[in-house]
């Protein structure tokens, strides 16, 4: 499983020109499930995700969590993001999960990420054509693996 992070000021999905999800300031994560992910995996991603410290301290560091900042965290299913992209001039989707099964453990972070995040998870909608829109703050992107 990996996720593309990005501190964001505000970010918003929309499928079909309505808007199914907003945060303001918080982590945006474009999240995808690859062949052999698990439940292990799916509860290591949560804890990186509300853990991994993006936001400034008192001093200016990245000292701070999601968490301990208290910020929206808006997941996004993305199955480009696991594709393999090593040769030629298309990307081949071998490297992600099937749909089902992507599908299923993406609904399981998210419902690992509301029990554990009350200031708020918000998501798009899986397998739908969305538009994304976010204010990277910094910008700050990383790229994390559970």
């Amino acid at each position: 499983m990996l996720s593309l992070i990005q501190r964001v000021t505000q970010a918003s999905v929309s499928v079909d020109e309505r808007c199914i999800g907003r945060i303001g300031p918080g982590l945006l994560a474009l999240v995808a499930v690859e062949p052999g992910d698990d439940e292990a995996r799916v509860r290591r991603m949560a804890q990186r995700l509300l853990g991994y410290r993006v936001f400034a301290d008192a001093g200016g560091r990245m000292n701070r969590s999601l968490a301990d900042s208290g910020g929206g965290l808006l997941l996004v299913s993305q199955f480009t993001l696991a594709a393999d992209t090593a040769s030629g001039m298309r990307p081949s989707f071998t490297s992600a999960a099937a749909p089902e099964e992507a599908e299923r453990l993406f609904n399981r972070l998210v419902e690992l990420c509301r029990q554990q995040h009350r200031p708020g998870v918000e998501t798009g909608r899986f397998g739908a054509h969305m538009v994304v829109s976010l204010v990277n703050d910094g910008p700050v992107t990383f790229i994390l693996r559970a």
